[in-house]
């Protein structure tokens, strides 16, 4: 027998049904997401505060570091809140909106990363075209095509999902609502969805993959024709950031894709999607903050504001 979709409720499963282990995930993945909000604020804190961080190549870094924390939260609060109520139970509504947003977010990182690769090729093979070629409308133009190339994309996917009818096994040996997972619950003939599902994923897959290696291909060439190694290092540590974000992210993608492959067990795939949806998130602000000097300067920048500015109040409060 169908359910009404305005009736439907989801099990989500999560990673683990042992209820001694629900303590453990439950302080792991708060802390991870305390520390993927506090660092990717402050990624875009010290771009807001430093006006020589006013750039394209930062533009994106910050737009990037609020994608990293969307997307990250449309997962990770549930799963919190279904940890400590002890309930798996995700209504069809919420279920649905939760999947709009975690494509849309993923793909909107997926775009960024090319833009930014185009940025950093623009930057060490026409150095002195730079500042006329990624101009200020161009920057503009680039960030809402990635959002609305991401807003076609989950809505799509979203719409296929509504026409179909579901039956009354609904659990899901995942975390959160993923579309391959709720497609797997229905009672409907999933071949258009399938079809779609998959020319979309290859298209929007393949083509930024070919992007990144193409700037990366050219950067390179140019590096290589630089005569001094001072040179070469400081043209390679402008792009260096990026590369390692970049390969996170596809390596942990390609990794869970594999694994799903490889395997049919889905409480492991679920597990192995971790990587991305908590991981990679939580990495980016690290491996910038870490790797780039001008963000570290910007967030010593920004640390001695805040130290001036609670010493001021301190001193107010003393004297009130």
């Amino acid at each position: 027998m169908e359910n009404q979709t305005h009736a439907l409720e989801f099990v989500l499963l999560g990673l683990s049904e042992d209820k001694e282990l629900q303590p453990l995930l439950f302080g792991m993945f708060l802390s991870m997401y305390l520390v993927t909000i506090s660092g990717n604020l402050l990624i875009i804190l010290a771009i807001i505060t430093d006006s020589q961080l006013h750039t394209p190549m930062y533009f994106f870094l910050s737009n990037l570091s609020f994608t990293d924390i969307c997307f990250i939260s449309t997962t990770v609060p549930k799963m919190l809140l279904n940890i400590q109520t002890e309930s798996r139970i995700i209504t069809y509504t919420n279920c649905i909106s939760q999947m709009f947003f975690f494509m849309l977010f993923g793909q909107l990182e997926n775009s960024l990363l090319i833009v930014m690769a185009y940025d950093r090729f623009v930057a060490i093979c026409h150095p002195l075209h730079y500042t006329v070629i990624m101009n200020p409308r161009l920057c503009v133009f680039l960030l809402l095509a990635s959002w609305l190339v991401s807003v076609l994309f989950s809505f799509s996917h979203d719409l296929m999902v509504l026409r179909l009818s579901f039956c009354t096994e609904l659990e899901m040996p995942h975390f959160f609502c993923e579309l391959n997972q709720v497609l797997q619950l229905t009672c409907s003939e999933i071949f258009v969805n399938n079809l779609v599902m998959y020319i979309t994923s290859g298209l929007l897959g393949v083509i930024p993959l070919t992007g990144i290696f193409f700037s990366y291909s050219k950067i390179v060439s140019s590096i290589l024709k630089i005569s001094t190694a001072e040179g070469k290092y400081k043209a390679f540590s402008t792009c260096g950031s990026h590369l390692s974000v970049v390969s996170l992210f596809y390596c942990t993608i390609l990794g869970v894709y594999l694994s799903s492959v490889a395997t049919q067990n889905t409480r492991a795939n679920a597990i192995a999607s971790v990587m991305y949806t908590v991981v990679t998130p939580m990495m980016n602000p690290l491996i910038y903050s870490l790797r780039n000097k001008d963000i570290k300067r910007a967030l010593k920048k920004l640390r001695n504001i805040l130290s001036i500015k609670r010493f001021i109040v301190s001193n107010l409060e003393k004297c009130s």
